[in-house]
């Protein structure tokens, strides 16, 4: 009783300051509002606000690395598109994952707390289904991210290697030498997030710097120092279809994977929002902000790449474990110390990325754990009190990482597979979560009110005769063009993950070339399932109600 009146009294002094002047509000009251807006999701504040606006977004536009990723992964809709398929291909993808956070936005105005989707989906699934679609959205979004994790270390292994061989071509490369390059990249991984913690944030913004110098230190001498350009009629206008398939319009859409790929990881200020200030609005503003700065970026490197590379179809087609986009360096700027300049670029902004990605990864693992979601969920929720980080979580994502990359010892086909669930398992969740949004929006649960909009779910708690609102936060489109928006997320996200589990060409002959996904993502689900129905469904109620919203009043 004591502890519900000193809740209900908290509540009051919020209600009361916010009424007070706007400059006192944005100075004095910043923690206060985050506190409240985290209490009213039932989570208690044990992480410290360390990240503002411009360090969040440095850390997803580090973490997305949207143009360096283009470079390394355009192969996949060169070869199913062509060069025009390419463009129009990322302006599909980058307009299509505009829409879909903006509706990510308002989720996490409304619910700003580190687990983002499986807690969202708990909160708008119907009541008998709510704790099970919440676990598998839960799992699908933990592996995610450990898999994103592993994918961006073994691109920073890769890359490096890449660079060896094209500066020694007596260099023979081993699969187990990729392996040995990973763990050290997950190693410095560890150190940063763990021991230099609180200089997290500034570490951020020095990297949005980098990734934007980056960018002209390698697109000014790649168009400038090239001998000769395409023609624009030739890049707007010619499509591919390698992959053998009916039509260039399926082999379009087949390679849409790549540049889907380049935008993975821009959800990552919402499982750091319970380390934002101003969680509630900077978190959508990161999200988009970080997908304005990098689609621009991206785009203009593609451009770049493609009116500037001599014949890349030859480049990829021929035998050589050069990457292409270094060969292409190499060709534009007449010398091997010019490529490795620039790709060096790309390796320490990879790095980067897998920096922020295991900081997302962890507190996304945290989160889960702390609502009983994963085995061990006790140790894995710890906080340690001195930097206030879950540092458990943080080693057990890297030897998670560290393990998936063993696959790649023995068979380099069934590491590609297994990492390969990265876009599946972000898309479905993003489905899941975006879907019944949709759904609550069209029944009409939404209060039509001008003066209430609240969208009436249950209580994730034990006490399941428990009502809850949730309130909508302060970032989010209303009416129709709400509903019109969530609409084409929905349509965008389907047409991604269908189209992600299509291989790269029709016939397959080798195993190495076929499209693992399904088979990753399909044993993923079961297992989920399957760890559900014979011990989680005990425990797992959804996520923990540390504080009762219903102290704090509507």
């Amino acid at each position: 009783m004591e502890k519900m009146t000193d809740l209900q009294t908290f509540d009051d002094e919020i209600r009361q300051r916010t009424k007070s002047s706007v400059l006192e509000e944005k100075g004095v009251n910043d923690f206060d509002r985050d506190r409240y807006e985290l209490a009213r999701a039932g989570k208690q504040q044990v992480l410290k606000r360390r990240f503002g606006l411009v360090s969040m977004t440095g850390l997803s536009c580090g973490l997305m690395c949207t143009w360096e990723s283009i470079l390394v992964v355009f192969s996949i809709g060169f070869q199913n598109g062509g060069p025009a398929g390419l463009i129009y291909g990322f302006l599909l993808v980058l307009f299509g994952n505009i829409s879909v956070f903006i509706v990510i936005g308002e989720l996490s105005s409304a619910i700003p707390t580190a687990g983002g989707q499986y807690h969202w989906v708990s909160l708008l699934a119907p009541r008998s289904s709510k704790r099970f679609f919440s676990y598998i959205t839960g799992w699908l979004t933990v592996i995610g991210w450990i898999a994103a994790l592993t994918a961006v270390c073994f691109f920073v292994a890769d890359l490096t290697l890449g660079l060896v061989t094209l500066n020694n071509v007596e260099y023979t490369r081993e699969l187990w030498h990729g392996t040995l390059c990973l763990w050290a990249t997950l190693l410095l991984c560890v150190f940063i997030n763990v021991f230099v913690s609180g200089a997290l944030p500034t570490i951020e913004v020095i990297v949005l710097i980098i990734h934007v110098l980056g960018f002209f230190g390698i697109l000014i001498p790649l168009v400038y120092l090239t001998p000769s350009h395409h023609s624009a009629k030739e890049i707007f206008t010619t499509f591919y279809n390698t992959g053998g398939w009916h039509s260039k319009a399926l082999a379009f859409f087949v390679g849409l994977q790549g540049n889907a790929l380049a935008f993975v990881g821009t959800d990552s200020p919402v499982h750091m929002s319970e380390e934002v200030r101003n969680a509630s609005v900077d978190v959508a503003r990161s999200m988009l902000l970080s997908l304005g700065i990098n689609g621009c970026l991206a785009l203009g490197m593609l451009f770049a790449v493609l009116f500037s590379a001599p014949d890349i179809m030859d480049l990829l087609t021929e035998d050589n474990p050069i990457p292409a986009f270094m060969r292409i360096f190499e060709y534009a700027t007449g010398s091997k110390v010019g490529a490795t300049i620039m790709t060096s670029i790309i390796i320490v902004l990879e790095f980067c990325s897998a920096m922020g990605c295991l900081a997302a990864a962890s507190r996304m693992t945290w989160s889960f754990a702390r609502d009983r979601g994963l085995p061990f969920a006790r140790a894995l929720s710890i906080i340690d009190k001195r930097t206030t980080i879950p540092v458990v979580s943080i080693l057990v994502v890297t030897t998670l990482s560290a393990l998936l990359a063993l696959i790649n010892i023995g068979n380099n086909a069934a590491f590609n597979g297994t990492i390969s669930l990265v876009l599946e398992g972000f898309y479905i969740s993003y489905l899941l979560a975006i879907g019944l949004l949709l759904w609550r929006r069209i029944r009409g649960d939404l209060d039509p009110s001008p003066t209430s909009t609240s969208l009436t779910t249950f209580s994730a708690s034990a006490d399941e005769s428990l009502d809850r609102n949730l309130t909508w936060g302060s970032w989010r489109l209303k009416g129709t063009l709400g509903i019109a928006n969530n609409v084409v997320a929905c349509c965008y996200l389907c047409l991604l993950i269908f189209f992600s589990f299509w291989p790269a060409q029709l016939k397959i002959e080798d195993p190495a070339y076929m499209n693992w996904a399904v088979v990753v993502t399909g044993g993923v689900a079961v297992f989920s399932v399957g760890y559900y129905a014979l011990f989680a469904r005990k425990s797992y109620n959804g996520p923990v109600v540390e504080v009762d919203p219903h102290t704090l009043g509507g």
